[in-house]
């Protein structure tokens, strides 16, 4: 988990930062972290001040594209940071945050501040709140990802709004299962706090360090690698933030109702999609973008997104989702004609099943994980099944650490998929035959196909059983025959 990633020194700096806000009297969650998300963005812009000055002293030219205008200078974090509380506050409610509101700094990011809010209610707070982020240092994009992913952690741990953090060590799993290239154009479609665009642009500087020092590509990567789409402001602020200051640069995160938008204008733009998109139940038809109603006639969100998702994919496109349990096995006409579509029009590759603790303690949901690959001609073969029964943390509300983990089994097998075919259904991983699936009527929840071994044992041949019980005689013949002459 990234929350480990950083020294416990600096965990208790942010500690100490969320500890003030509820001692403070703002004890939501949610608007600790945009408040603190405005602090680190103010702090970020003379940063790039400071930066544009110093290459203007060792060009001997101007300021390119200055943050600041003369006149504004008492704005910057480093001018109003030694102030009186009293003075500060003042300048940062009257002056600071009018200015955030009409600035366009070049990164997505401006774009969400249009409705800012400043609402940390005493100087002596903000003062407090303002030495301790000073203290934390920002200087390189490890160490600001991993502070802003920790305090991420904190919405979760504080039991608000948890449901918008897909699990990290999940997300690393289906990012490392769909390999990023870069290439790629990534979209997910219910971004909430970006981590898997993170987790996927973390992926590629590891994996592919060497083309990013190409210009293009290193374009690509920070302008037009990323799409995340959500309808809550408030996430686009946290989410572009995310990206931010884990060194994206200008990622295309913005607003939108993806179900009610539709994706006439982004069809067969993405090859990639990295989602877990909210299962809200049901919407209006009303709402609902007619361009997916023809996908698939349904009012159910969890089948309305996956039809988005096969809209949004180029051909060759691929897309690693997360689906409750229902989509496998829903015997509505349109759960049917999904699962049908998959099987039948695109290449379903995976069904990763996983224990229902995963997303504890906000849902005891149980969920999958759905791999396919959009075609539009078929080339569904074998469906490769995983049984996940531990994912390396408790399945119970308290979710900690436990020695039992599949995951890293479940990324080897996938790696290695031909070895699977000589796994019999016993196993906690296997593949089917698409006939087989087709037989079932699509169905494609894993206790359809599994075998328990008194199953096998059923299935087996007679004579491979007759052979059996002619051995295990044979053997009782030799042992009785030792013990008679050990005797005499």
């Amino acid at each position: 988990m990234v929350a480990q990633v950083i020294t416990g020194e600096l965990k208790n700096k942010i500690d100490r930062v969320w500890d003030a806000f509820w001692s403070g009297g703002i004890s939501n969650p949610m608007e600790v972290i945009e408040q603190i998300t405005y602090l680190l963005f103010i702090r970020r812009l003379d940063d790039i001040q400071t930066l544009a000055e110093k290459k203007a002293r060792i060009t001997k030219a101007g300021i390119e594209n200055p943050v600041f205008l003369p006149g504004q200078a008492h704005l910057r974090w480093s001018q109003f940071k030694n102030t009186a509380p009293e003075v500060m506050h003042k300048t940062i409610a009257d002056e600071v945050f009018p200015f955030l509101r009409s600035i366009g700094d070049g990164t997505t990011y401006s774009d969400h501040m249009k409705d800012a809010r400043f609402t940390i209610p005493t100087p002596a707070l903000l003062s407090k709140v303002v030495d301790m982020l000073d203290d934390i240092p920002m200087a390189d994009r490890d160490t600001n990802g991993d502070v802003y992913e920790y305090m991420l952690s904190r919405i979760a741990t504080a039991g608000t709004n948890g449901q918008f953090r897909t699990p990290r060590h999940i997300i690393d799993l289906m990012v490392k299962m769909t390999a990023p290239q870069p290439t790629d154009e990534i979209c997910d479609p219910a971004c909430g706090t970006a981590g898997f665009l993170v987790a996927a642009s973390e992926h590629v500087r590891d994996t592919h360090g060497d083309a990013l020092l190409d210009s293009a590509q290193r374009k690509h990567f920070h302008a037009s690698m990323f799409h995340g789409y959500d309808f809550d402001s408030t996430m686009l602020r946290i989410g572009s933030m995310n990206m931010l200051l884990h060194g994206i640069e200008s990622p295309d995160i913005r607003y939108r109702d993806s179900l009610s938008e539709g994706a006439a204008s982004d069809a067969n733009k993405y090859t990639l999609i990295l989602a877990n998109p909210p299962f809200a139940g049901s919407l209006d038809y009303e709402a609902t973008a007619k361009d997916l109603q023809r996908i698939v006639k349904t009012k159910k969100t969890e089948l309305l997104f996956l039809a988005l998702f096969l809209k949004l994919l180029k051909p060759g496109g691929r897309a690693a989702v997360i689906v409750p349990d229902g989509v496998l096995f829903g015997s509505s006409t349109a759960h049917k004609a999904l699962r049908r579509m998959l099987v039948e029009d695109q290449k379903l590759d995976a069904v990763v099943k996983l224990p229902s603790g995963v997303f504890r303690p906000y849902a005891g949901v149980s969920t999958a994980i759905l791999l396919f690959t959009k075609t539009n001609s078929g080339g569904t073969n074998d469906v490769w099944f995983y049984d996940v029964r531990a994912d390396g943390f408790s399945l119970d509300d308290k979710r900690n650490p436990v020695e039992a983990n599949d995951l890293p089994d479940v990324l080897g097998r996938w790696q290695h998929l031909t070895a699977e075919k000589d796994r019999a259904r016993t196993e906690q991983s296997f593949l089917v035959p698409k006939a087989d699936i087709v037989s079932q009527g699509y169905d494609l929840s894993l206790n359809r196909y599994r075998e328990s071994v008194s199953d096998e044992t059923e299935h087996r041949a007679p004579l491979d059983i007759i052979s059996d019980i002619e051995t295990l005689e044979d053997e009782i013949i030799k042992g009785l025959a030792e013990l008679k002459s050990m005797l005499s």
